[in-house]
């Protein structure tokens, strides 16, 4: 059997005395779309917090491709091949695109902090190979003629896929994203949706959604996992989730659209 790009075992993080997330374990293929859903408050944003180095859970344990990456600090968890991005934008106002994207290929120079001061040969082709990194991801995504503006002159949903594309600079390998559609238009959600469909085939790189838009949710994801107040309540595929009892009750609610169960390959 092939290793889990994540596995997050038996979690449990608790905030004096308040219980975040209580025994949660899921794991999540390479290559796959998997995405945390649940009520506010379920625990979702600790667990990706978790993840990502900026919390360190009260106990439990986070692998990483098999590498044991539990309560590591966030710089050295993004070095192991993992980047995430906000629910709130956190790009640099002042800095124009093609800055905040330079700005996410820090993980892959070498050069030191004197090397830097001094200009060096080593340090001018580490910027020329970001360079040409950043206008490569821009013309994957279709915004070439974005790298020299700032992000507030594009549209809300451009600057969500400016924060996107900073992600890919860091050459991850698994990919973090806090609710990429919130805010978004109905055709904006439809071009994000293409676009980590896109990125996942052309880089075979693996996604962890945080969403509460449920349609996007059902049709992108090849898992689900559910959490209510910390818990894990259901995990598997769009049909199977949509149909649990427990899911309907806590978040879905009676009303929502079914999806229907993939034909057999």
């Amino acid at each position: 059997m092939t290793t889990p790009v994540l596995e997050v075992s038996s979690l449990l993080m608790r905030f004096q005395g308040i219980t975040a997330l209580d025994n949660v374990s899921f794991s999540m293929e390479s290559g796959s779309i998997t995405s945390l859903i649940g009520p506010n408050g379920a625990g979702k944003t600790t667990l990706f917090n978790c993840v990502t180095g900026m919390y360190t859970p009260t106990s439990g344990k986070v692998a990483f491709d098999g590498v044991d990456i539990t309560g590591e600090a966030a710089h050295l968890v993004s070095r192991h091949g993992i980047a995430r991005t906000f629910q709130n934008l956190a790009l640099f106002g002042g800095l124009t695109v093609m800055d905040n994207l330079l700005v996410g290929a820090y993980r892959q120079g070498s050069s030191g902090l004197l090397q830097g001061a001094l200009r060096t040969p080593k340090v001018r082709a580490e910027e020329r190979a970001a360079i040409a990194s950043a206008n490569e991801v821009l013309e994957f995504l279709g915004m070439p003629d974005t790298a020299n503006v700032l992000p507030g002159e594009l549209s809300y949903g451009r600057q969500k896929q400016v924060e996107f594309a900073r992600a890919l600079m860091q050459k991850a390998r698994l990919v973090l994203l806090d609710e990429p559609m919130a805010g978004m238009s109905a055709s904006e959600k439809s071009a994000m949706t293409e676009l980590i469909q896109r990125v996942r085939k052309q880089y075979a790189m693996s996604f962890l959604i945080v969403e509460h838009d449920i349609p996007v949710i059902m049709d992108i994801s090849d898992k689900i996992v559910v959490l209510d107040f910390g818990r894990k309540i259901a995990d598997g595929t769009a049909h199977r989730v949509q149909a649990d009892e427990a899911v309907i009750a806590a978040y879905l609610g009676t009303d929502h659209t079914a999806v229907a169960e993939p034909a057999p390959a």
